[in-house]
């Protein structure tokens, strides 16, 4: 996959500006998949000529992994394996974006991508070997290991609701490099629209009270917020 978006990049793509306190730069290139039925295919790349041969192969992988990582974590949380699936919806959403960052003669002033937290459940990185993402960890940036062939899975605000807290969605940023270009794919996993979620029953007690209430159509809430370089998650607080 990786592969064929460095020979995507060279094409005609969509450059993404974003208000920040430095300057951002990234080129990235946006699609959904999932649903079948919301794809546009007249926006899909022709070359390199097995882009979407590629992409279709990755959205069935990316279909099963979802599910076993979703049920794993409701595992973990010892809830009924199928409870998080079934908050998605079965029109759930799975969006691409390919992105690519340049080398930058200023990594100092121009940051890749800005500090924000995903509004989507939880989002699914594939990255070269080119280190670059942070999250922030008690006031600390710390820099993701960056593995090749290796998938990151980053919480998202809508996973931090349905778990009460208990899985966070990390406040995260791309750093530029002046030696290095970089390569990511992020795949977000988001509830069906017009879906309402919340906190698992499971997860509400008299030691861990209810600090979420229930919220529909979340990721476009957060797309507002985000594009004022804020967090929507107070949106959603009891």
């Amino acid at each position: 996959m990786l592969k064929e978006w460095k020979s995507l990049k060279d094409m005609e793509l969509i450059l993404s500006q974003q208000k920040a306190s430095r300057l951002t730069g990234l080129i990235a290139y946006f699609l959904t998949f999932i649903p079948e039925d919301r794809r546009k295919h007249k926006f899909w790349p022709e070359n390199p000529k097995s882009f979407r041969k590629v992409l279709e192969e990755y959205t069935s992988r990316m279909q099963i992994l979802t599910e076993l990582v979703s049920k794993a974590m409701a595992k973990s949380l010892n809830l009924e394996a199928d409870c998080f699936l079934n908050q998605f919806g079965e029109r759930a959403a799975l969006q691409a974006r390919f992105n690519y960052y340049s080398r930058c003669q200023r990594p100092d002033l121009v940051l890749g991508l800005k500090a924000h937290a995903d509004g989507s459940g939880y989002t699914i990185i594939l990255q070269d070997d080119v280190e670059g993402l942070q999250i922030i960890k008690d006031e600390r940036w710390i820099t993701a290991p960056s593995i090749s062939d290796a998938l990151l899975v980053l919480m998202g605000d809508q996973m931090e609701i349905m778990t009460n807290g208990i899985f966070k969605s990390p406040v995260h940023r791309v750093l530029t490099s002046s030696e290095k270009e970089r390569i990511s794919v992020a795949v977000f996993y988001t509830p069906e629209p017009n879906k309402e979620i919340g906190p698992e029953e499971g997860l509400v007690n008299e030691e861990r009270p209810k600090i979420y209430k229930k919220v529909k159509d979340y990721a476009g809430v957060h797309w507002e917020y985000y594009q004022q370089g804020k967090r929507a998650l107070h949106v959603a607080k009891v």
